[in-house]
């Protein structure tokens, strides 16, 4: 499960909606994706929560990882 990002332009103004989205193997080799849950317009604390979510639902492990400007030597 991911998060997908879908933009639009209304009124000259960018909006972004998010929704929980699932691969899901079918018939053979295909792969299909399906909407799991529409999330609307989210802030970015409210984006990083649900990240962490569904990280702990599915078990996978996080893809960003902090490192230090000025290593400790």
């Amino acid at each position: 499960m991911f998060l997908r990002e879908k933009s639009r332009t209304k009124d000259g103004k960018t909006h972004r909606y998010w929704s929980v989205v699932e691969n899901r193997r079918v018939s053979g080799r295909r792969v299909v994706q399906r909407q799991v849950l529409y999330l609307g317009e989210l802030n970015d604390n409210q984006r990083a929560g649900w990240i962490r979510t569904i990280e702990a639902i599915s078990g996978a492990k996080p893809k960003a990882k902090q490192l230090a400007l000025f290593p400790d030597d």
